[in-house]
Order: structure tokens, then sequence, then C-alpha cells
């Protein structure tokens, strides 16, 4: 990681060209800035009214340069994806107009901006697979339903990690993730935490650790967005199930 910019909450890199990858970076993006955002609303922490301004015109440039690449796909505008790319431009309104609130307005406007960011990378991956007919499925495929999951959810700024009695503990949003498979993830490499990034959910509790996607962690999730199960390697097809024996008649 590197260190944040004069100005801004977090440092805002440069987004890689492939439009799927692109996007869940953004989506990181925003889970930065609002876990910055969460900590500088902790009570007595004093911040400056206007802390997070230029973070939050950066998304929006951000996510400009996102719907211009997506765009650039020229992919089939069927009504999924006209929404999507209406969600897109509803994001750089809402990141552009947060710079003008105070931070705790500002926080409520990019609260579903990761999740938003997610699913829009899931549709259009889903376009430019019909499009293109299945695009060759990457080795990390072969990762467990159950990972494929976590991922997502780190993704859209779901899970945080706290440590208690020597016990680690994850908390989720609404999707249960075991804290084996973030293990896993994070031997593979797919998975980092920010130590002390997001404050705890639960009064008074300390800071928590952010998981969050690493540059393989993308690739990984970009790889399996929009693609059906049906499609997946790993999910054989059910038997279909014996006939049922007719019902005998008693007198």
């Amino acid at each position: 990681m590197t260190a944040p910019s004069d100005g801004l909450l977090f440092d805002v890199t440069a987004s890689p060209t492939p439009v799927v990858d692109r996007l869940l970076r953004l989506a990181d993006q925003y889970v930065q800035h609002n876990d910055a955002m969460d900590r500088y609303l902790i009570p007595g922490k004093h911040a400056e009214p206007d802390a997070h301004a230029e973070s939050a015109r950066a998304l929006s440039a951000a996510v400009g340069a996102a719907l211009h690449t997506v765009l650039a796909e020229r992919l089939y505008e069927g009504p999924d994806l006209s929404r999507a790319l209406l969600r897109l431009r509803h994001l750089a309104f809402l990141s552009n107009a947060s710079a003008e609130q105070s931070p705790q307005e500002a926080r409520r406007l990019t609260a579903l901006a990761p999740a938003d960011a997610v699913d829009i990378a899931e549709t259009v991956a889903r376009d430019i697979r019909r499009r293109s007919r299945g695009i060759p499925l990457a080795p990390v495929s072969e990762l467990a339903s159950t990972h494929r999951s976590a991922l997502r959810e780190i993704a859209c700024g779901h899970i945080a990690v706290s440590t208690a009695l020597g016990r680690q503990y994850v908390h989720c949003h609404t999707t249960p993730v075991r804290i084996s498979a973030l293990r896993k993830l994070e031997s593979n490499g797919l998975v980092e935490r920010a130590a002390s990034a997001t404050p705890s959910a639960y009064a008074p509790g300390g800071l928590e650790d952010r998981m969050r996607l690493t540059a393989a962690g993308i690739t990984a999730l970009a790889s399996a967005l929009g693609r059906s199960p049906a499609t997946r390697p790993d999910v054989a097809a059910a038997p279909a199930p014996a006939a049922a024996p007719a019902p005998t008649r008693t007198r």
C-alpha cells in the first residue's frame, strides 16, 4: 500500500485497463474512503469539516473515467446494462455532491457505493461474457464457491476482523464468512488486512482490521463475476431425481 497523497484520505491510484478490474478497484477506493470517513467521525477526533472533500472529488473523477471505459467496450445497452450505467452516473453525482456536505452527511451519500460498484462490475462482466460467448476461466476459478462469495463480500466492504482474548472474530454484513475462508484467501495472496482501518460497529469497540482484495484478488473475483453456476466447471449438474414408486392401494 502506498502512502496517502496530500489532501486525500487515501492514495487514489491509477486503475488498470480491463473494465471489470477497474470497477472492482473503484469499489475498493470507496471502501477506503468510507473507512477513513468513519475514523474521522469518531467522537473526540475533531476532524476538519472539509477533510473529505478532495477524496470525494477524486472518487467522482474515478467514476467518470470508469464510465468512459465501460462505454468504450461498446456493449449492447439492454435494460440491465442501461441501469448499471445509470447507477454509475449516480455514483459520480453523489461523490461530487458529498464534497460539499458535512462529514456526517457525506458519509451517508457514499455508504452504498462499494456494493453498487461491485454490482455494476458483475453486470458489465455478464454482458462481456455474453458478447464473447465465454471467457477462458482463470486457474483461481477452482476456489470453492464459499471463497468466491467471500471475495465478493470483501469487495463490497462488508468484512472486518477483530481480536479478543486471543481469538479472531469475523464481522460480516449479511452473508456469513468463516475465518477459515479468510485464512485460505490470505494464504493464496488474494486478500490482505488493513490494520485498525475501520471502527467497530458495536460501541464502545475499538478499531478493527478491514479485509481488502489484493491485485490478485481483484483479478480472481473479476474472473468469476458474470458467470452463471451452470457454466462453472466445479458445479456438476445434479442427477435427475428417481421416479417415485406408484402408490399401492390397501383395503
